[in-house]
């Protein structure tokens, strides 16, 4: 299968580059992606439960990949919640799909977000990781405006071999991604 066009670039143009910026003796210090997770969290799931069957059919249309329910872990009496009930869906993505998924995140629905100026340079865990929250899954071109009960956010995390912060924030800075200046 070939490769996306965004895991070329990685391969030919990034990674030497990140080789070279950071002085690595051996090609496997060169930081990559790992995985990529979509995450939707449910507080409305608890009342209605059309919406976690929408939320988990929106994921699946825009990652191409079958979304996994996640339940409550504890009981929470303040937000109504009790142990194993629905609140919220997610997606893995690896490989290939993860690659078309970030290239897509990039190039069509971040510029399609209402007065976007670019993504927050500060969102990193410490470790090399990224998470960014979309306010509606309507940037997506896979979403249909008219098939859609609520406008929903997702938290978008992407997952690197990055050690620290500033690999990661190059790694992702030469793969496209739209940082604020």
């Amino acid at each position: 299968m070939a490769n996306s066009r965004l895991h070329e670039r990685y391969l030919t143009e990034v990674a030497p580059e990140l080789k070279k910026r950071f002085n690595y003796s051996s090609v496997m210090q060169v930081p990559k992606l790992h995985k990529i997770v979509i995450n939707i969290g449910m507080g409305e799931a608890i009342t209605n439960k059309d919406a976690m069957k929408n939320a988990t059919r929106d994921l699946a249309e825009i990652t191409g990949q079958h979304a996994v329910v996640t339940k409550a872990k504890k009981s929470v009496a303040a937000f109504k919640v009790r142990e194993g009930m629905e609140i919220g869906c997610m997606v893995t993505l690896r490989g290939q799909r993860m690659y078309d998924f970030l290239d897509k995140l990039i190039n069509v629905a971040l510029p399609r977000q209402r007065d976007f100026q670019g993504v927050s340079p500060d969102a990193f865990d410490g470790r090399g990781n990224y998470t960014l929250g979309v306010k509606e899954q309507l940037i997506f071109p896979e979403i249909d405006y008219d098939k859609i009960d609520k406008v929903r956010g997702m938290e978008v995390t992407i997952v690197t071999t990055a050690r620290t912060d500033e690999e990661g924030r190059q790694l992702l800075g030469l793969l496209g991604m739209p940082f604020k200046k």
